[in-house]
């Protein structure tokens, strides 16, 4: 009997080590695949950064098309905007049943909003464009760090990313209860993208501020940001849900973005944002910036930067009078130096302030006079204008300076490594060891960070002996049974106290006898998963895996060693995957330990020529693809879709002749391709297939097809 108890305790010991170690692979795919695509959105609009610096437009046509490809995100001034959306001039038909606002908001709109949704109706677009306006003007007035006191209720509850996720915020309402004078919350950031619902958690989330805006606080997050949005789904939930008036609201989320708050500070102690810090984050610093100016964190406008410096070295009285730094003729701009009046002395601080505000204020009227304005529509003073004229002897900052302190801390991962170094993973960011987060602790006299960013398998973890916990409140993230969510509450002590969760109704309805076999069940459906998206990844990478296999083949057999194939994978991919340990579930058939590589990659192809036809159809026309095209296609499919977006300005699925001759002038200029204007009219004819003067996705895919057979 003792000898059958030991057996069964080895067997149940191997049993779960490996159920674990299939559970960590699987994660390391996930999350190395969701790494790399954001890396490649990264690069993208790298890309497209510097076609703007690099291209010149030679007519006033083409100055227009980059301005609104590019430029449209910026703000607008106060009267445009609530021109642009004006929400009293949509009318609410008497058919439409669903909630309705009236402002001030009440406790029962709220909930009228949340049962609502339950039934999967619809807010009226007169409505959602109201409440962004309402919320847009609460969050000007919110410093760029937001304070919250445990003093005023019994606990804070703090959520990390939730990403259109809806059942998960039901559930820690549900769990928690409802935000109240009693019962505060602070939601960091990455509301949006990825899940079906990110509009109804965002409307949720802005009624609940604006009906207690003492105890309901929003942090933005990295996909807080219109530029991510065009890959990751929110642009495109909102179009579909709102076909009439979705570029207004599309707009109007844009500016309330840029004026969430970028941070939070518990009772002076615990800090939380939402990636992370570096070795340079100044709090000081994130105090005092224009938080609105950074419309998008991934564009960061060199052009503009430029043309700033010089102004700053003026203020700071470094500028030499005509020329730049390398003795170039500068170019013509205003001068903020008086031109009848010598600067009085800074020691004397009165004089000089009605002496700095005399200035500004004439070189405002002669900006006025310039572009006639009148002075009929001030400006509204904002919390961050304030903050900014507040002390004139503060240092100026480069926009540079300002906008890398925005991406480290909405980007930013901690790693178990001492130092800091650049989050390549990622690609933007970086990465900060314990020592960073204790000398930043020990600098700003705090407890511990709270941050989230980061998927965690138990919706939770703490890291840096425990100074640093990642909160993550999206359950199921990758898959059902791929993670639990979770959130924190902090009483007066700020000891933590974690509540787990999974929102999966398919596991709310199995028997106990069923309940049992979940972990295995719940392992190979995640599992299955995991390695489909796997597969399709190499699949794009066909053609350079096949130059890497040949690498090992001198012979020229077809034929190479396991080992040499895990090392050819990885040299491709740069995943960073042990492909070692998940070669069995990619590579199902060898001989003598070797592997067949050709005939391995037409399986690939097949599988997913047959996945492509069910799930992305092609044009008729195509329907037998060649697999080097789908190859390309599958490779590239993410970034076609993300610059699809880009031009398709009103976001009408469609794309006009004069927008994609643009459009194809800018590649080709960067490309180096001699391409006459007839030439692109012809491509444009040859693939509207419908012949409706517009190309939609699927064409757009077919020019992509044509181009890249030319040889």
């Amino acid at each position: 009997a003792f000898k059958a108890a030991v057996l069964i305790q080895q067997w149940y010991r191997r049993h779960v080590a490996r159920l674990e170690m299939r559970r960590r692979c699987t994660w390391r795919i996930f999350q190395s695949i969701e790494y790399a695509c954001e890396q490649d959105q990264i690069k993208l609009h790298n890309f497209f950064s510097y076609l703007m610096d690099q291209f010149m437009p030679s007519s006033s046509k083409e100055r227009d098309f980059i301005s609104r490809m590019f430029i449209s995100g910026e703000s607008y001034k106060e009267a445009e905007l609530e021109k642009y959306c004006d929400y009293e001039s949509i009318e609410v038909p008497d058919s439409y049943t669903g909630p309705r606002l009236s402002f001030p908001l009440l406790p029962d709109h709220a909930t009228a909003l949340l049962e609502a949704f339950q039934q999967k109706q619809q807010l009226h677009a007169r409505y959602v464009l109201n409440l962004l306006h309402e919320t847009r003007k609460h969050l000007k007035q919110l410093p760029n760090i937001s304070h919250v006191s445990t003093c005023y209720s019994e606990e804070v509850t703090v959520c990390g990313d939730l990403h259109g996720q809806l059942d998960d915020l039901f559930l820690i309402f549900y769990k928690n209860g409802l935000p109240s004078p009693s019962k505060s919350y602070v939601f960091n950031g990455d509301f949006v993208d990825r899940g079906k619902q990110s509009l109804e958690i965002l409307v949720v989330l802005f009624t609940f501020l604006l009906i207690y805006p003492k105890e309901v606080h929003l942090n933005r997050g990295n996909h807080e940001d219109h530029m991510v949005n065009l890959r990751y789904g929110f642009t495109k939930e909102v179009m579909q849900k709102y076909k009439v008036h979705g570029k207004k609201i599309l707009r109007m989320f844009q500016n309330v973005f840029c004026w969430l708050p970028l941070a939070t500070l518990i009772d002076q102690k615990v800090l939380i944002i939402h990636g992370g810090i570096s070795d340079t984050t100044d709090l000081d610093m994130l105090e005092k910036i224009q938080r609105d100016k950074f419309i998008s964190v991934l564009r960061m406008k060199k052009r503009k930067e430029s043309s700033r410096k010089p102004e700053i070295q003026a203020i700071n009285g470094e500028s030499k009078s005509g020329t730049d730094a390398a003795g170039n003729e500068a170019a013509p701009r205003l001068s903020l130096q008086p031109q009848s009046a010598q600067a009085p002395s800074t020691a004397n601080r009165l004089e000089f302030s009605r002496w700095l505000r005399q200035t500004v204020q004439e070189q405002i009227d002669t900006c006025r006079r310039l572009v006639d304005i009148s002075e009929s529509e001030p400006e509204e003073l904002t919390y961050s204008s304030m903050v900014s004229l507040k002390d004139v002897d503060e240092p100026c900052w480069t926009r540079q300076e300002e906008w890398k302190q925005i991406l480290d801390i909405l980007w930013s991962d901690p790693m178990p490594q001492e130092g800091c170094r650049e989050n390549k993973v990622r690609g933007g960011g970086c990465y900060f060891g314990p020592d960073v987060t204790e000398k930043f602790l020990e600098k700003y006299s705090l407890q511990f960070l709270i941050r989230s960013h980061e998927c965690k398998q138990e919706g939770y973890e703490f890291c840096h002996n425990r100074k640093v916990l990642t909160i993550f409140s999206a359950s199921n993230y990758y898959e059902i049974g791929s993670n639990r969510g979770a959130y924190v509450k902090l009483g007066p002590d700020l000891i933590p106290h974690f509540v787990q969760y999974q929102a999966n109704k398919t596991a709310h309805m199995l028997t106990m006898t069923q309940r049992q076999g979940i972990p295995v069940v719940l392992i190979s459906r995640v599992e299955e998963s995991a390695f489909r998206a796997l597969r399709e990844k190499l699949f794009a990478h066909t053609s350079a895996l096949i130059s890497a296999f040949k690498a090992y083949d001198g012979d020229n057999t077809g034929r190479i060693t396991l080992s040499n194939w895990a090392t050819a994978v990885e040299s491709v991919l740069r995943l960073g995957l042990p492909w070692r340990m998940l070669r069995p579930q990619l590579v199902r058939s060898t001989e003598g330990g070797m592997l067949e590589y050709k005939s391995w990659l037409d399986d690939l192809a097949m599988e997913q020529r047959s996945q492509e036809a069910s799930t992305h159809p092609l044009p008729s026309k195509h329907d037998h693809i060649q697999s080097s095209l789908l190859e390309v296609i599958y490779r590239n499919r993410s970034n076609l879709e993300t610059i699809f977006r880009i031009i398709d300005k009103d976001h009408s699925g469609l794309i006009s002749f004069e927008e994609f001759q643009q459009t194809w002038k800018l590649f080709s200029s960067h490309m180096n391709i001699e391409l006459t204007d007839d030439g692109i009219n012809d491509l444009v004819r040859s693939i509207d297939f419908n012949k409706d003067g517009n190309i939609d996705f699927n064409e757009f895919l077919e020019a992509f097809r044509l181009v890249k057979q030319c040889p």
